[in-house]
């Protein structure tokens, strides 16, 4: 476990060296946040008395990175992610380590600041932590291997490598076809773009040419599935306002006795400003899954927690 413990604060390392060479301002976040802290689903949020007022652990500081963009260009921070998760199992964990940024930037920027961001966290790994990797069995050759760009499709294209499955357009893709199609790659670190705009975050920007689908990706990686999630964000405020009452989360809220109102302070910045950026969330554990070739996320960590285990 100690060379978990290493391993882990190499990855940190190369993450943050990557974001202090590129100019990226570390952000302190707030994790008791309301629902504007939530990611996609409201129902997993773990609830708390806030003074009288309804509370959660947040999941994601997504929203404040964004309005802080704007004045600082490039912002990142990292913290905890609380989630409830109904499951104790090899893939779920519910509190976990997630890095996240956010930039005035496009689609192909974001790829390729994910890109050198993963890259770096295996180099410092690499560079740093051979004794461990070594006592831990680790095949660093196969993370020698990495090389940028990472391999890319299109999530239609994933849909219809994934057919024989069962798996239909609009469906979400679970663990297990994330996995197949990063096998299908030659087990690399695989983007999947484009996905159905139904299936995913509110903010997340419409493509151009067919509103249908957003202009996001998801990091898949050998043994750990989705590693990161990641879009362009939708700043024009009368869409914006649209796609949030319109989305699943929003219902959610609604019937947790939550209103419009959590998101009032958002959504009237967006009256005031408004410039293309894009961000992305990296889960530490699914990272550190992949640099060791595990298939348990429980391994990753020196002090995993889900719903049968609290210190």
């Amino acid at each position: 476990m100690h060379s978990i413990v290493k391993i882990e604060s190499s990855l940190l390392k190369g993450a943050r060296k990557y974001f202090e060479e590129h100019g990226f301002i570390e952000v302190v976040v707030p994790h008791l946040t309301k629902a504007t802290g939530a990611c996609e689903n409201v129902t997993t949020m773990f609830e708390l008395d806030y003074f009288g007022q309804k509370g959660y652990l947040s999941q994601t500081a997504q929203l404040y990175l964004e309005v802080l963009m704007p004045f600082l260009g490039k912002v990142w921070c990292i913290g905890p992610s609380f989630r409830g998760e109904p499951c104790a199992d090899e893939r779920h964990l519910s509190e976990f380590t997630l890095i996240e940024l956010e930039f005035a930037g496009n689609f192909k920027e974001l790829l390729e600041h994910i890109e050198g961001t993963i890259s770096s966290m295996i180099n410092y790994v690499l560079n740093e932590r051979e004794k461990e990797l070594q006592l831990l069995n680790v095949n660093m050759e196969r993370l020698r291997k990495i090389r940028r760009p990472f391999e890319k499709i299109t999530y239609t294209e994933a849909v219809g490598l994934l057919a024989e499955y069962g798996v239909k357009w609009g469906d979400d893709l679970k663990s297990h076809h994330e996995k197949t199609l990063v096998q299908i790659h030659g087990n690399v670190p695989l983007f999947v773009t484009h996905f159905p705009k139904d299936i995913k975050f509110f903010n997340m920007r419409e493509n151009d040419e067919n509103p249908a689908i957003v202009n996001s990706a998801d990091l898949l990686l050998p043994m750990s599935g989705e590693a990161v999630g990641s879009a362009e964000r939708e700043y024009r405020y009368d869409k914006l306002h649209q796609r949030l009452i319109n989305s699943t989360m929003f219902k959610q809220l609604v019937e947790k006795g939550g209103s419009i109102d959590e998101f009032k302070w958002y959504l009237e910045f967006y009256r005031r400003q408004g410039i293309l950026h894009s961000g992305c969330g990296i889960g530490l554990n699914r990272v550190t899954q992949f640099a060791l070739g595990i298939d348990d996320i429980r391994a990753t960590t020196a002090f995993p927690l889900n719903k049968e285990s609290i210190l």
